[in-house]
């Protein structure tokens, strides 16, 4: 058994031009700068031009909040945990439990920024440590020094054992705050 072919059809389409073809041409081919018959490409136009210029306001200024550069990271292993506290209860060591935001970020270029948003204005403190090998951690030597890196707002310091809340803390007024911090290995 073969294949039979279709017969073709042989009718004829007749090209019949419709009313809008005149408005639908004009539209494609308008020189630049021009509007549509309904003034669409007006609106589209601005549309586009307010989003463009609400991405470039928000590149340039960050949403209102505490932005954090931490910097003087030894490596790119593992990830920098960054813990906001806002009261001396459970401050640094408990960060998990008792910290009001905690941010957990990878390491790129020996560089990381913690951005906290939408904080209420009040007294706070930071504390951000390199959790090199990713076990949730600081981890410290038999004599409780720390092998990782940490560091404090403030700069605070302490010669035996973490900086107290009230060293470390900081006035946020709920504008925007830059802050640096150093870690120390």
């Amino acid at each position: 058994m073969g294949i039979i072919p279709a017969p073709h059809s042989r009718r004829r389409h007749r090209h019949v031009p419709r009313a809008d073809t005149k408005d639908r041409r004009q539209c494609l081919h308008r020189p630049p700068g021009s509007s549509t018959p309904r003034g669409d490409g007006d609106v589209r136009r601005a549309a586009w031009l307010g989003a463009l210029a609400c991405v470039a306001a928000n590149a340039q200024a960050p949403c209102p909040g505490i932005h954090v550069t931490v910097l003087d990271i030894r490596n790119s292993t593992g990830t920098v945990a960054c813990a906001l506290f806002e009261s001396a209860q459970g401050f640094p060591i408990e960060f998990l439990h008792s910290a009001t935001n905690v941010m957990v970020i990878k390491i790129r270029k020996s560089q990381a920024r913690c951005d906290f948003e939408d904080i209420p204005p009040g007294r706070y403190a930071l504390a951000v440590i390199h959790d090199e090998d990713m076990n949730g951690k600081l981890d410290t030597n038999v004599l409780g020094i720390p092998k990782e890196g940490y560091g404090f707002s403030n700069d605070a310091r302490a010669w035996f054992g973490a900086p107290s809340f009230e060293a470390a803390s900081f006035e946020y007024d709920g504008h925007n705050l830059d802050m640096t911090l150093a870690l120390h290995y």
